[in-house]
């Protein structure tokens, strides 16, 4: 089967939200072969987007897990980074740091009320509101998935980061997303960061657990 420009960001999509994986899993979501896909992948390889370790198993050959590489970063949105890290350096200059401080809680309380609307008209469970939650993240860009666990707890994942660039250089940005998250969620769970993609992590994860 012919790959084409759109099976490439599937691939690239694949990984990103999926994490590093051999070819085999993809090609089977794909329905096409495996040296399609390593094909494809050894292309994508060449351009700098993809790269690969090759990991000692148990029983047979190693296997070749590939992952995105930074260079990745540029095929997904990065929201207006230029312009807002330029705002963010000129209230900085103008207001300093507690001026920008105040500029995030603002930010914060408006983002609150509307995403409190929404997530309001999705019922007062808690599973429902954290897929709210996810369905208005994911819109916004951040990729964002919501899968309840065997033990009843709740995994918030933003597969994306589309103000990287902003909270790179202003961390009070991410402060303040766990904050959100917290008052919109906190009244009925525990809500911890437990992946976070300025730590290293290729994504920022949320674990939710019901308050006893």
């Amino acid at each position: 089967m012919l790959m084409n420009n759109a099976t490439s960001d599937r691939i690239l999509y694949q990984l990103k939200t999926k994490g590093p994986q051999t070819a085999g899993p993809m090609a089977a979501k794909f329905g096409v072969t495996a040296m399609a896909v390593r094909q494809h992948l050894y292309r994508l390889k060449h351009r700098g987007l993809v790269d690969y370790v090759d990991e000692r198993r148990p029983v047979g050959r190693p296997a070749r897990v590939w992952r995105l590489t930074s260079t990745s970063a540029s095929r997904f949105p990065d929201s207006h980074a230029e312009l807002t890290l330029e705002v963010i350096g000129a209230v900085r200059s103008a207001f300093g740091e507690s001026g920008l401080e105040r500029l995030l809680r603002e930010r914060t309380r408006r983002q609150r009320d509307s995403y409190a609307r929404r997530m309001n008209k999705a019922g007062a469970g808690l599973l429902h509101r954290a897929r709210a939650l996810a369905e208005i993240r994911r819109e916004q860009g951040y990729m964002a998935e919501c899968v309840q666990q065997r033990d009843g707890s709740i995994l918030l994942m933003e597969n994306h980061c589309p103000i990287c660039a902003a909270a790179s250089s202003c961390q009070g940005l991410c402060r303040e997303e766990l904050s959100l998250f917290r008052s919109l969620l906190g009244g009925q769970a525990r809500i911890e960061r437990i992946d976070h993609i300025l730590a290293g992590a290729r994504r920022c994860a949320y674990m939710i657990t019901r308050k006893q």
